[in-house]
């Protein structure tokens, strides 16, 4: 694969402070197939002074000119969509069907949306008698993860940008080669240099240092909620803003009336989606006790056309999961499923081939709310059926647990989902299949996060507020 050997700072391609490389693997060969710089301090210290020198332009640039780079950064990733797709099936494991509809696809539309955003959103307002201002807070600090690489760091860039901040990406690990792409979108789109700035290089030394950086005025991250908490600790020492989207045990309730035949092929689709590796998964499925026998059976019978495969084949419909240690990490869940008494349906502990990072889809029934695998989230192809007696029940399982990212509800009148959807204690609910929106604000409850990605409300963590009295 194509690989920088340099940073992008200050726009242009510099030669890390240090030695050191991190090794990009395939997780569907095990095979080293780049290496690219290990980001230390000092890099990123080079990279948050550009972006604090470029600052003061590019907050004053008016913001139907921001708009336009957006529009010219939305056209560049466009233009790179195939290749981006190649990327992210090489580096993460993704399947190339879905690398092509929602890892290249989705984040041209969500640039797209802040390039609109941006020349129509009203950036100061007249209350009584004042002039209220919203303006750009600063530097930001964007640390992103590696199940959706490009959807996250445009998801942080693009608000950013369209409230005229400047912004240093420290991309994961273990998938930097489509953050290396997106920087050279950036390039090819014509912002100014030092509005964006990409350093590659692992969480605890090039994360921690621009996390801690003096000059950085918000932290942006996805993730954890361990790295989560961590990060938040660092930025509070020194009363900077945080935004945080952290970890998710989300519930899909099927309610009796439900039809429970959609309701159970699209949770299993969910969970499966992207080998498991998604913070808002559906991976607790809720159902009356009266059918519960009947959708496990559902769930078998759905769960069964999900099986590991060459990513690169466009038949595939699950990949490896990323690394060696997420590969061990979902296993030991499962064994652990099976040691507290969840019954087996389909999959186990027991890998499907012996190469690659593989985990059989599998699925766990008479789960108890109580059990490690429907409190931690897992982050694999891994399935949890609960039953319950009635909707209290229902809410009451639903909200157990200490995230609240999202979810889902079925039920045979739209009114009935809702009205249960309104007592989930989760920041997106889902009413009988709806549809992703990427206006609408993604963010969670308790310990899922602090803040909101996408649209207008994501536009808003990137400003602060200044009122004129006169």
């Amino acid at each position: 694969m194509k690989a920088q050997s340099s940073m992008y700072i200050g726009g242009e391609w510099r030669p890390a402070a240090g030695p050191g490389t991190i090794a990009v693997v395939n997780p569907a060969t095990e095979q080293v197939i780049a290496e690219v710089p290990a980001g230390t301090a000092e890099d990123i210290d080079t990279a948050v002074r550009a972006a604090r020198a470029a600052f003061p332009g590019w907050a004053a640039t008016p913001p139907a000119e921001r708009a336009a780079r957006l529009a010219a950064l939305r056209d560049a990733m466009a233009a790179r969509k195939d290749e981006t797709a190649e990327t992210v099936t090489a580096e993460l494991g993704s399947p190339v069907r879905l690398s092509k509809a929602v890892h290249a696809s989705a984040p041209v539309a969500v640039a797209g949306s802040y390039a609109e955003l941006a020349a129509s959103h009203a950036f100061e307002e007249r209350i009584g008698n004042s002039t209220v201002l919203m303006e750009p807070v600063g530097v930001v600090g964007a640390i992103t993860p590696w199940n959706y690489p490009l959807h996250q760091i445009v998801a942080k860039v693009a608000p950013a940008l369209a409230a005229g901040c400047t912004i240093v990406v420290k991309p994961a690990e273990d998938t930097p080669l489509t953050a290396q792409l997106f920087a050279e979108a950036v390039h090819e789109a014509g912002l100014p240099p030092g509005v964006v700035n990409v350093v590659t290089g692992i969480g605890a030394v090039a994360g921690q240092a621009l996390a801690a950086h003096e000059d950085v005025d918000l932290v942006s991250f996805t993730g954890s909620t361990a790295v989560g908490r961590r990060i938040g600790a660092t930025a509070g020492a020194a009363v900077k803003r945080v935004a945080l989207e952290l970890g998710g045990k989300s519930a899909n309730v099927i309610l009796p009336s439900a039809d429970h035949a959609r309701a159970v092929k699209a949770g299993v689709a969910n969970v499966m989606t992207n080998s498991g590796q998604t913070c808002s998964a559906w991976t607790r499925m809720l159902v009356h006790a009266d059918r519960y026998d009947e959708a496990v059976e559902a769930v078998a019978a759905a769960v069964a056309p999900y099986r590991p495969g060459d990513p690169r084949d466009e038949l595939c419909r699950l990949g490896p999961v990323v690394n060696a240690a997420q590969h061990a990490r979902v296993r030991g869940y499962i064994a652990k499923g099976v040691a507290e008494g969840a019954r087996l349906v389909a999959g186990g502990a027991e890998p499907p081939h012996h190469t690659g990072y593989f985990v059989a889809p599998t699925v766990f029934a008479d789960v108890t709310p109580e059990m490690t695998i429907a409190q931690e989230e897992i982050f694999g192809p891994v399935l949890s059926i609960l039953r319950y007696e009635d909707e209290d029940d229902a809410l009451r399982i639903a909200n157990g647990t200490v995230y609240g990212l999202a979810g889902a509800v079925w039920a045979g009148e739209e009114s009935e989902a809702v009205a249960f959807a309104r007592r989930m204690d989760t920041g997106q609910v889902d009413i009988n299949g709806g549809r992703f929106n990427p206006l609408a604000p993604f963010g969670g409850y308790k310990q899922s996060g602090v803040g909101r990605e996408l649209g207008r409300h994501g536009l808003a963590e990137y400003l602060q507020t200044k009122s004129l009295q006169f």
